[in-house]
């Protein structure tokens, strides 16, 4: 355990009457290691802009930063961006959260414009004449595209809420939820939108059939295939 002020936490302040006292412990090992070129780096917690970092507690007159380390990646994950990737704890998460945000870019692109699509339909001349199934139909996948939209949308949002609170790892953790969950939503969204237009063109028994042949691409190329190469990977 290191116990220090130091330049991890302010210097103790004193007034007229009263000195204020600050301590910064860690609960890792807190040594210089080589980076990239054989140069020393710190290797422990960052000061970010007057505050601990969120594998670090400081207690005294600032307050207290909540430790999150039990919530930590598996070790041999952490090892091995250590190993491999020469970075830290924070630089893993930080990546973690860009690669997220790539991902949601796309998804979020694909589900606005069929929301939005969707949204025009009752407008359309020829909406009078739907049958009440295919009204149904039309109004399941109008409410799971829009689901979809705020399942996929939430990530942004926390980010917003959680601000210069430290939370990278929750962060990460609630986005990676949000995202699997919206992607999800918006396969059985398309998946209804598939019956809707081939109902409409062929007839129900059509409708079926394509809807269940886009529901069977969906669960092979977003559900079986990834599984498949994870199961080779890990």
């Amino acid at each position: 355990m290191f116990a220090a002020t130091s330049p991890l936490c302010p210097a103790p302040t004193t007034t007229a009457s009263t000195t204020v006292s600050l301590t910064c412990t860690t609960s890792a090992t807190v040594l210089p290691r080589a980076g990239a070129g054989g140069t020393a780096r710190w290797n422990g917690p960052v000061e970010h802009g007057g505050a601990c970092d969120h594998a670090e507690v400081c207690s005294g007159a600032r307050g207290k930063v909540p430790d999150v380390a039990a919530d930590s990646d598996p070790p041999a994950d952490a090892a091995w961006n250590e190993a491999a990737r020469d970075e830290t704890e924070t630089e893993r998460l930080d990546r973690n959260w860009n690669d997220l945000l790539q991902e949601l870019r796309v998804a979020q692109t694909g589900v606005q414009l069929l929301t939005g699509l969707l949204l025009t339909v009752p407008f359309q001349s020829r909406f009078p004449d739907l049958l009440t199934h295919q009204r149904v139909v039309y109004l399941v996948a109008l409410g799971l595209s829009i689901t979809a939209t705020g399942l996929l949308i939430a990530p942004v949002l926390l980010h917003r809420l959680l601000f210069r609170l430290h939370a990278r790892r929750p962060l990460v953790a609630a986005g990676q939820a949000f995202a699997i969950a919206g992607l999800g939503t918006l396969g059985f969204a398309v998946v209804a939108v598939v019956d809707l237009i081939f109902d409409v063109v062929l007839g129900a028994a059509a409708g079926v059939i394509a809807a269940a042949c886009a529901l069977a691409v969906f669960a092979a190329l977003w559900l079986v295939f990834p599984m498949v190469v994870r199961r080779r990977v890990g």
